[in-house]
């Protein structure tokens, strides 16, 4: 066994992993407790990586069209097209559109290869989906891209507002932190977001703040913080420009109930130890630079930063989205930190030895899709990410995807929702596979290293572009022969940005040795507060930054409702990694409508129906869960099932493609919608070893142990051989009742698939029958039945995914005595390991004691 130490490839939290390699493709996980950003912790996502690092759906061939091609049939194909695009239409005619999940080294030679050889600023990233609008807002305050804070002022701070973060579920490790900061420390929570999330249910105080709510409360609050004679004039004086007339415009109405401002500006006023942690819920925003800079204003005037224990903090959503910003990944930067001032792209030049520097920034990803689609951007290659599912109005990106004239895609994937438009594919490595680093929320640098050989073809990212970049012509500028020596030169490349005042400074690693890259361990640019000295401004000064709310969206009588959406706890993105994971998919099986009770009598739709959403972009349909947990006249929905997982929730259908003006960044979060209710005339499910795209219109697969669970509904006849594998059918059948059940097994009995279909009965539990596939060990009769003859224990839906915990074995302890969430976890493990379902646990001791004492009443 050999143990590597590793990156997590998921949320910008950055976690170490500690590796131990089993075999050819198998692998045990766990935290690394020497890592600074998560100190042995993982979430739940962290602790299954083992269940995605196989082989399944893998691009290990380079791909022209449908037919397999030789790596230099595939790159001559990229180069050729893209040569005649750019010798017949400009270098503006070809565009990149990378991601968050390339390494630091991945990111640069494609930053290099389009601004300094291509000629033109058109490469943004998926990270402008996430984090732009922070991005924005520290360029007009702080003069540069600096996240001013630390993972350590969490653990030192008296308070902590979250804003638009459910950071139980999304950032799972820092929510630990932020926990026991409470127990030891005794440190206060607000949450402020729109919807009662699990975060919300471990705060001291929730603030149910309107959509886009966000800068008229924080500029009321500063307001009321100026009236309490609570603003650091000192701090100030010295270390802040406050514009002529910031003051002026400051007051405005919360929007929220008064007794909860009091309470929350009393909470602000009593703490000046105060983190503000902020996400996408603010970031992805028409407003979202001004939610970012409303935010520092009140940290800077309270003079709440560059002190341990406060700053504002925003945390990133993805590994590397960080190291992508730092690269010059986003349209708007040129490289590390640099802009497109003429002395900036003179030194660019000069550094790389080119002639070709692009003059300005290019197309921010919104933009660049239209681009796409009107013919301007010809020649479009993405690299790790599928916008065909992720962007807003995905079903006009679709559109642009299938128009452009060449379409390269590089992924570990073979067949994503983009993938499949390609007219070239490229296999690249995968998490398990990949060298290089990555940089976390908290500016921290790791090493993410290879645990396995490169399967089939499959390529590094900067290998790819580095092997087209010398078709091009371009071959000494490229000549990178590893991952150490593409950080080298980039980290020189830092002198540039150092030379123009910027903070951002990795030249110390510039002559790092092979052998030193190979053993480097997590460090932190610019230390715990790079802002302390001074705001790489030309006065030397942050700035506050005068923003005002934006009116509110009037009322569509035809859209009523405000669509918000977000991420699930245990899905990532478009699932084409953890949608492979088995215990994973048991959290939420469905892509599920949050909808408020008034909402669902007033539109017809009940509680685990099937209903229709739909926006002026789009439609898609969703299961329903009728909660009051949601607020009234909004609904959410999650961002991440695609048609290679799904006929339904394709949410990403749904959003306005509306943007931030300052940022690009798009408004996923309040758009207007519709619902109604969908009736289907029968409904079924299959649980097969291969999976299956239903002709019907809801059809959902998870993946199971051994195989799939595939929900379906739809209207007509059923084709259930098109279903159903061969083998040996076994059948049952009530025509009154609609029903219908098949069996199929293989050769020795076991159960290859078994499909159940009613037109108005109930259909039997999952989880017994999802147990049997593959086995021989039940009966044909209890097969057909759905259930073992003899009785089993319901625990209830799964609400620790790490140790397998029901709801019923929770409730259980609870009555049994387990009052807390210590005596709990002691006694069921439940909360033990990510802590990522702690909130749902926290909810059921507080419903279940609250039950006990109004019976006992």
């Amino acid at each position: 066994m050999r143990q590597v130490r590793t990156t997590c490839a998921y949320c910008g939290v950055g976690c170490g992993v500690l590796a131990d390699v089993t075999g050819e493709r198998s692998v045990q996980i766990k935290g690394d407790r020497d890592h600074p950003a998560n100190r042995g912790r993982l979430c739940s996502k962290g602790t299954h990586l083992a269940e995605t690092v196989g082989l399944e759906g893998r691009l290990l061939h380079p791909m022209i069209g449908t037919q397999p091609a030789s790596w230099d049939a595939a790159l001559d194909e990229v180069a050729g097209r893209m040569r005649e695009c750019i010798d017949q239409h400009g270098p503006d005619s070809v565009a990149f559109y990378v991601s968050g999940q390339l390494l630091t080294e991945d990111y640069y030679v494609a930053n290099k290869l389009m601004k300094g050889f291509i000629g033109s600023g058109n490469i943004d990233t998926n990270s402008r989906l996430c984090m732009a609008s922070a991005v924005a807002a520290h360029n007009r305050a702080f003069g540069e891209d600096v996240v001013p804070c630390s993972y350590e002022d969490l653990d030192a701070a008296d308070l902590i507002l979250l804003l638009g973060s459910n950071t139980a579920w999304c950032h799972p490790v820092v929510w630990q932190r932020i926990e026991q900061a409470r127990q030891r420390r005794g440190t206060r929570i607000v949450v402020i977001d729109p919807r009662r999330t699990e975060t919300a249910d471990g705060a001291d105080l929730h603030v149910p703040v309107a959509p886009d709510g966000d800068v008229a409360l924080l500029g009321a609050l500063l307001a009321e913080m100026r009236a309490r004679g609570l603003i650091d004039e000192e701090y100030l004086r010295e270390h802040v420009e406050v514009p002529e007339g910031f003051w002026d415009g400051i007051a405005s109405d919360p929007g929220i109930d008064p007794g909860t401002f009091k309470r929350l500006a009393d909470l602000v006023a009593a703490h000046p130890r105060m983190v503000t942690l902020f996400s996408q819920g603010s970031n992805q925003s028409r407003q979202g630079a001004d939610k970012g800079n409303a935010v520092i204003n009140l940290h800077l005037a309270l003079g709440r930063i560059n002190r341990l224990g406060t700053g504002p903090f925003s945390i990133t959503g993805q590994p590397n989205a960080m190291g992508g910003r730092e690269v010059g990944g986003l349209a708007n930067t040129l490289a590390c930190h640099l802009g497109f001032s003429d002395d900036e792209r003179s030194d660019v030049a000069a550094f790389w030895q080119t002639d070709r520097v692009c003059t300005g920034p290019g197309h921010k990803a919104v933009d660049l899709f239209r681009a796409v689609h009107d013919g301007r951007v010809k020649f479009l290659w993405v690299m790790a990410t599928n916008p065909a599912v992720s962007m807003p109005d995905a079903g006009f990106v679709r559109e642009a995807l299938a128009r452009c004239e060449t379409l390269v895609v590089s992924d570990c994937i073979a067949e994503t929702d983009t993938a499949r438009l390609a007219h070239v594919r490229l296999p690249a490595l995968a998490w398990g596979e990949k060298d290089g680093t990555v940089t976390n929320s908290e500016r921290t640098v790791s090493r993410q290293r290879a645990l396995f050989t490169a399967p089939g073809e499959a390529r590094a990212d900067w290998r790819i572009v580095c092997d087209v970049a010398a078709r091009m012509g371009w071959s000494e500028a490229f000549a990178f022969d590893s991952p150490a020596a593409v950080f080298r030169e980039y980290a020189a490349m830092m002198a540039l940005a150092v030379q123009h005042g910027k903070l951002l400074d990795l030249t110390a690693h510039a002559d790092i040795a092979d052998a030193g890259y190979a053993a480097m361990t997590p460090f932190q640019w610019g230390g715990a507060r790079p802002l302390r000295d001074r705001f790489p401004t030309p006065s030397g000064k942050a700035r506050l930054v005068a923003v005002h709310p934006l009116p509110a969206r009037a009322t569509d009588p035809d859209f009523p409702l405000r669509l918000n959406t977000g991420r699930y706890r245990d899905q990532w993105h478009t699932m084409t990694r953890t949608g492979l994971s088995a215990k994973l998919a048991q959290h939420r099986r469905e892509p599920l409508v949050d909808v408020h009770p008034a909402d669902a009598q007033r539109f017809g739709v009940a509680d685990e129906g099937l209903a229709r959403v739909e926006t002026t972009q789009g439609a898609s349909l969703f299961r329903v869960c009728v909660t009051d947990r949601q607020r009234e006249g909004a609904i959410f929905t999650p961002m991440h099932w695609s048609d290679a997982m799904s006929g339904a929730g394709r949410t990403g259908r749904l959003p306005t493609s509306d943007t931030d003006p300052v940022s690009g960044q798009p408004a996923f979060k309040d758009t207007a919608a519709r619902i109604r209710p969908f009736a289907p005339e029968w409904r079924a499910f299959l649980i097969s070893q291969y999976p299956v795209d239903p002709d019907a219109p809801y059809w959902v697969r998870s993946r199971i142990e051994g195989g799939w669970l595939t929900e379906i509904a739809g209207t007509g006849s059923v084709d259930c051989d098109a279903l159903l594998p061969h083998g040996t059918r076994s059948e049952a059948s009530d025509m009154t009742r609609g029903m219908r059940r098949i069996v199929v097994t293989g050769g020795g009995g076991s159960l290859l698939a078994a499909l159940y279909l009613t037109r108005s009965g109930e259909l039997p539990a999952r989880d017994w029958i999802a147990r049997q596939l593959g086995g021989a060990g039940s009966s044909l009769p209890e097969w057909l039945a759905g259930r073992t003859m003899a009785p089993l224990p319901d625990r209830g839906p799964i609400v620790c995914i790490c140790h397998d915990v029901g709801e019923r074995d929770i409730l259980a302890a609870i009555n049994g005595g387990s009052h807390d969430l210590d005596t709990v976890g002691a006694c069921t493990r439940a909360g033990t390991n990510c802590g990522s379902c702690r909130p749902i646990v926290a909810r059921l001791i507080d419903d279940t004691l609250a039950s006990l004492k109004e019976a006992a009443e």
